[in-house]
């Protein structure tokens, strides 16, 4: 069990909902970074007393440092900040719950430090998954899945033999826009993207959820932690959130794990691997439960899960490109200068227009990202 552990990301949902299961399970809290909440950071190092802390924010440091001076403590910022909160020595795990590419340089110098990786930041593997799991494979370190569908094929995966494994079956929920046609998206308000049926989640990713691109990601994100092939993997809208994913097997057998829509389940699982603790979150009542249902997704009225598919076929540096355009155009419509059916076109058009490069390097996914991003904004 994970005794000592850093939080990258510890003022959003993920960061939160895993101190609650670093206070169930008393773990040690080494490290903690927030990317401008110093309120609640404040709070969070007052109660954990972490070796170090970082806010993204350069001109909040000075203030935080102030209000923190009588903790030993050390503060710093920006990504000399993250880096230091994903290597401070006594942490043996990181969760990696920074919203978008800035959590993957980080997350791989944590990985060169020897830390094993609860990973909840999709857009790690997805910009930079070879690297990352070769980096993984190269310090001996493990990467465990946080996210509730991919932690949920990683439990239906363990104690059997890979080479009987048919394919991956990853469920969505469907989002709050789930039945509705492409035309009626047209006119949906942020308010309403916003409003996710199952899960509590940051506005980023429920945005994602709302669009199937969170879903995308996570079929990128599934190919490089099981080292599945492209067609190996299905994705299925369940609208109870109740069956978090499924695997099937070449003789037919299909393993679900079930489980109560609590985040804080997955969290504590990549915590604790390979035992379990007990806790007192939220559990399944299958007689409340009633059915359980499945659809097949609309790429119609969702191409960004098409597009996903499309930039895992492409390989290279076309995910970069894919999740750069996505976070921009989810960005813009958080602010409500696009509609919500421009970030599918904004991403198409980004890939369209990139000259991919087969084999990149770190540095060329960041220079590709930044270059992609910056061709958005000025289109």
């Amino acid at each position: 069990m994970a005794k000592n552990i850093s939080i990258l990301g510890s003022t959003g949902s993920i960061g939160i909902q895993s101190l609650d299961v670093a206070r169930n399970l008393k773990l040690r809290v080494s490290g903690l970074s927030a990317n401008n909440n110093i309120d609640l950071l404040e709070k969070q190092a007052r109660e954990f007393l972490p070796s170090i802390v970082a806010i993204n924010n350069d001109e909040l440091r000075a203030e935080l440092k102030n209000r923190i001076k009588d903790l030993n403590i050390e503060v710093l910022s920006g990504i000399e900040g993250l880096k230091a909160v994903a290597t401070v020595d006594e942490a043996d795990t990181v969760v990696t719950s920074i919203v978008g590419i800035a959590g993957l340089i980080p997350t791989i110098e944590a990985i060169r430090k020897g830390k094993d990786i609860a990973l909840a930041n999709k857009e790690t593997l997805v910009t930079a998954g070879g690297i990352v799991m070769s980096e993984a494979k190269k310090s001996n370190v493990k990467i465990l899945p946080v996210d509730s569908e991919h932690s949920a094929i990683f439990q239906c995966l363990m104690g059997n033999n890979l080479k009987g494994l048919l394919k991956i079956i990853l469920t969505a929920s469907g989002g709050p826009f789930r039945g509705k046609s492409k035309e009626e998206l047209k006119s949906v308000s942020l308010k309403a993207a916003l409003n996710h049926p199952n899960w509590v989640m940051g506005s980023k990713i429920t945005i994602d959820s709302a669009s199937l691109m969170n879903k995308g990601l996570e079929v990128i994100e599934a190919k490089w932690l099981f080292d599945v092939a492209d067609d190996q993997i299905e994705v299925l809208v369940h609208p109870q959130s109740v069956i978090h994913s499924m695997v099937e097997y070449n003789d037919g057998s299909v393993i679900a794990q079930l489980g109560s829509p609590d985040m804080r389940i997955p969290i504590q699982f990549a915590l604790t691997y390979p035992q379990r603790a007990e806790n007192d979150f939220s559990r399944l009542n299958l007689l409340k439960t009633r059915s359980l249902t499945f659809e097949e997704p609309d790429l119609k009225a969702f191409p960004c899960l098409r597009l996903a598919f499309e930039a895992l076929k492409e390989g290279g540096t076309m995910p970069a490109v894919l999740n750069a355009a996505n976070e921009v155009a989810v960005g813009l419509f958080i602010e409500e200068k696009i509609k919500f059916t421009d970030i599918p076109r904004i991403i198409e058009t980004a890939m369209e227009r990139h000259n991919k490069n087969n084999n990149p390097s770190l540095e060329d996914i960041i220079e590709i990202d930044r270059l992609t991003r910056n061709k958005i904004l000025n289109m």
